[in-house]
Formats: C-alpha cells, sequence, structure tokens
C-alpha cells in the first residue's frame, strides 16, 4: 500500500492557530506545534533549521520526546548557545561517543560529524575526563606533501586544520584556545605525526578520514593508549586518493563493525543541519550516482 503525501497549511487568527489539511489528519501537525510550543514555554530558543528538525524526529517517532532532544547538551560554550543533537542520527552519534572507545562518523557534509565530535572532545576535556586533545586529518589529499608548500610546519599544516580550529574557536574562548595549544593540551597535527605514538588519556579526533590509505588508518588505530577514544570521521562520497587506491576508511568500517567497543554511525541527508538546500543538493547526486551505477551494471 502506497502512502498518499498530503500538506497542511497554518492559519493564525487573533490569538489563535488553525492547522487546516489538504487531505489527510491534522494530528502529526497539531503535535509537533504543541511540542514546539513545549519547548519555548522551557526558554529554548528556536531557530528556523530548529523547526525543521523537530518536525524530522517527529515524523520518525510520533512520540518522541522533543524536550529530551533538545536538552541532550554536548558542551554550553560561553556566550554561545548550547550545543545539542538536533537529528535522530546525531542522537545516536552522541550517544555512541559517551558510550564506546572508538566510534566511526560516517556520512555526508553538513550532518555536524567534526563540530559535535569536537564539542565532546573538549567537554570531556573539561570534565577532567581527559588530559588531552589531539586532532588529525591527513594533510593533503592523496599524500602528505607537506614539504612542497612553504612556511615552517604550523604554516604548512593550517589549510588543513582550519576546519577544526574554526569548531574549537566556536567552544573556547580566543585566548584559552590559545594558552592549551601552547601547553600542548589541545593539538593539531598532520596525520603522518602521529606514527610511532602511544595517544593515552585523550580524545583523538581523525577527520575526513576518507582520505586516508588503508596502512594509514591501521596506523591511527593503533596508536590508542589507555584512557583514550577516538573519533573517525569522513565522507565516503569524496575520497581524494589516486584511482584504484582504496579508502581507509571504507576498508575499516567493513573490517571493524561489529567489533565490540567500535561503533559505525551513519549520517544521510536527513541528518544535515546547514541550508535546507544542501540536502537537496546531497539527494540528487546519490540519485544520479545509483543511476550511472545502475548503467555500469548492464
Amino acid at each position: 500500500m502506497v502512502e498518499q503525501a498530503y500538506q497542511v497549511a497554518i492559519a493564525s487568527r487573533g490569538a489563535q492557530l488553525w492547522v487546516i489539511s489538504t487531505g489527510g489528519e491534522v494530528a502529526p501537525a497539531n503535535r509537533a506545534l504543541l511540542a514546539l510550543y513545549g519547548l519555548i514555554e522551557r526558554g529554548h530558543s528556536l531557530q528556523v533549521a530548529d523547526v525543521r528538525h523537530a518536525v524530522q524526529l517527529l515524523q520518525h517517532d510520533p512520540t518522541a520526546d522533543l524536550n529530551a532532544y533538545f536538552s541532550n547538551t554536548v558542551l554550553a560554550p560561553y556566550g554561545s548557545r548550547p550545543i545539542v543533537p538536533r537529528t535522530v542520527g546525531q542522537r545516536r552519534y552522541v550517544a555512541a561517543m559517551r558510550a564506546s572507545e572508538v566510534v566511526f562518523g560516517v556520512g555526508p557534509a553538513g550532518t555536524g560529524k567534526t563540530y559535535l565530535a569536537a564539542a565532546m572532545a573538549v567537554a570531556e576535556l573539561k570534565k577532567g575526563n581527559v588530559k588531552r586533545l589531539i586532532l588529525t586529518r591527513p594533510a593533503v589529499e592523496a599524500g602528505e606533501k607537506l614539504g612542497f608548500l612553504p612556511g615552517d610546519l604550523s604554516e604548512k599544516v593550517d589549510p588543513y586544520v582550519r576546519p577544526l580550529f574554526d569548531a574549537l574557536q566556536v567552544m573556547l574562548p580566543g585566548e584559552r584556545m590559545e594558552q592549551l595549544i601552547e601547553r600542548r593540551i589541545i593539538e593539531v597535527a598532520p596525520l603522518a605525526y602521529m606514527r610511532g605514538r602511544t595517544l593515552s588519556d585523550a580524545v583523538v579526533l581523525l577527520d575526513e578520514a576518507q582520505n586516508t590509505t588503508i596502512a594509514q588508518m591501521r596506523m591511527f588505530l593503533t596508536r590508542l593508549g589507555e584512557g583514550s577514544r577516538m573519533i573517525v570521521n569522513g565522507d565516503v562520497t569524496q575520497v581524494d586518493l589516486p584511482r584504484g587506491q582504496q579508502s581507509g576508511l571504507v576498508h575499516a568500517v567493513q573490517v571493524l563493525e561489529g567489533v565490540p567497543g567500535i561503533e559505525v554511525v551513519r549520517f544521510d541527508s536527513s541528518d544535515v543541519i546547514r541550508h535546507a538546500l544542501v540536502a537537496r543538493v546531497i539527494d540528487a547526486y546519490d540519485r544520479h550516482a545509483r543511476q550511472h551505477h545502475g548503467e555500469r551494471d548492464t
């Protein structure tokens, strides 16, 4: 049986809101409005994106407690809105990071993988659960050839780790972040500089992991030391490795999914928290890829 899609319209008459349906029930829309109003009463400041994701949550689970979702604070930066998971996928991701020692976040851009991971890492640091925060990325798409770039190490690395710095600057006052970096409590380094180390009492975040080789990924994962957690993020649709070379992220998920202590969380376009158009762009590319794959198979 195919479900018929229908729309609802909301009109205001004085102090009242009227929900009008073009066909079908108005109860789901009523529940969404009441739940959103309840959030506002509890002091939540809602934005347009919050409303969209609240409706998505209720579509996924009509009995969902929006207050529980929006109160699930990962980090409350000074002077900024609390950082909370906004989608079903983000909620799974946060729960996985709290429960497992190694977490893989796999999905498209705009789903909050890096931002939530950085927030979780800063929260663990502030609570004293870890002593260090280590952020790393493959420095160059296919080979980490830092010698071809001008400047010292920090200047060479800066273009590649800038997104990580941008996330941290929202969560830590500028001077505080600089102090933590100077004291090596926060370390940002290219993946090549992880070799030979044992990373203990730290949250270690590997971003853009789709651009690791299998050997690099294995090297990274075996750096895990006592009291540490690893978060590995990437988008398997944006691999920049040379043709014919398998992504270390793709391989690791295939090999390690189901291993105790390791959790894989997959995101899709419903988890995109950027402009609504981003989700439609991702869906369009996915459809094109499936059609193109089907043409090649025939």
